[in-house]
């Protein structure tokens, strides 16, 4: 974004907004950098003994009322998203990023991954602003999430809804391995009915993720109906069962889950039918 052209004005709510995320927050900037930064700036620091927020909510309006411009505050954000500042804490990047781009975007900025603002079409939605930023989806097409989780989970990863994040992508898996089955049970059941075999009883598997001619494929297979066991009773059931304010899921914590199930729907991919029945 030019820095030579002038900028509409943010309103009073929007500067509060931008001064609470930089400042009023678990990964805000601490009073030695927002010090450093509106030098650099050139933004006075009109209260430099008051909380922090508030601290750069009197320095922006105070010179956004001298410019009639939003472009101080716009150079400010610019300094603060620099990516060399962030080598070894790229979350507390992202957390910038995504959050300011939420309050940005109604003004036709987005904040890029090099941290550089770039001009794009405004929203005039909560929901819209959302939907064009979310940290959550982002992290995870970066883990290279499998197709059906999107597909199945779109409303929980837009709100960023972990706990029915976990429950609906294990229901997303139940629901493939019942297609690819011609099936109709659930949990360990459908597993068992899936996956199984018993060669010398003459039993084969309705779905082999391998050729099974060897006791290693054989362990293979096994191994992965443990897995899907696991999934269905430590995420599927619990999630199920368990209010959501007892069964409390973090964002790393949902994405590690997310990632395991992600695994499954791509063993699912690459099938190896046995000729059975």
């Amino acid at each position: 974004m030019s820095s030579k052209k002038l900028h509409p004005p943010f309103d009073s709510g929007t500067i509060e907004s931008i001064s609470k995320i930089l400042g009023d927050t678990e990964k805000g900037l601490t009073g030695t950098e927002i010090n450093r930064l509106l030098q650099e700036c050139k933004i006075e620091n009109i209260d430099q003994d008051i909380t922090k927020w508030k601290r750069l909510f009197n320095a922006f309006a105070n010179r956004q009322n001298k410019d009639r411009y939003s472009n101080a505050i716009l150079y400010f954000i610019g300094q603060v998203l620099k990516p060399t500042r962030y080598i070894n804490d790229k979350n507390r990047f992202d957390f910038f990023r995504v959050e300011l781009n939420k309050i940005l975007a109604f003004y036709g900025y987005e904040i890029q991954e090099n941290g550089k603002i770039k001009q794009v079409d405004q929203v005039s939605t909560i929901s819209e602003a959302e939907k064009r930023v979310n940290r959550l989806k982002e992290k995870l097409q970066q883990r290279d999430i499998h197709q059906e989780i999107f597909k199945y989970c779109n409303k929980e990863i837009v709100n960023e809804n972990y706990f029915h994040l976990v429950f609906e992508s294990t229901k997303s898996l139940a629901q493939r391995i019942r297609e690819i089955s011609n099936l109709n049970g659930d949990g360990s059941q459908l597993v068992d009915e899936a996956f199984s075999f018993n060669f010398e009883k003459r039993k084969y598997p309705k779905i082999a993720i391998n050729s099974l001619d060897t006791a290693s494929l054989q362990n293979e297979q096994k191994g992965f109906m443990h897995l899907l066991k696991g999934i269905f009773s430590m995420f599927r059931n619990t999630t199920a069962h368990e209010p959501k304010i007892i069964w409390q899921i973090e964002e790393n914590e949902a994405i590690d889950i997310i990632s395991i199930i992600s695994y499954a729907h791509k063993k699912l991919d690459k099938l190896y039918y046995k000729d059975n029945q």
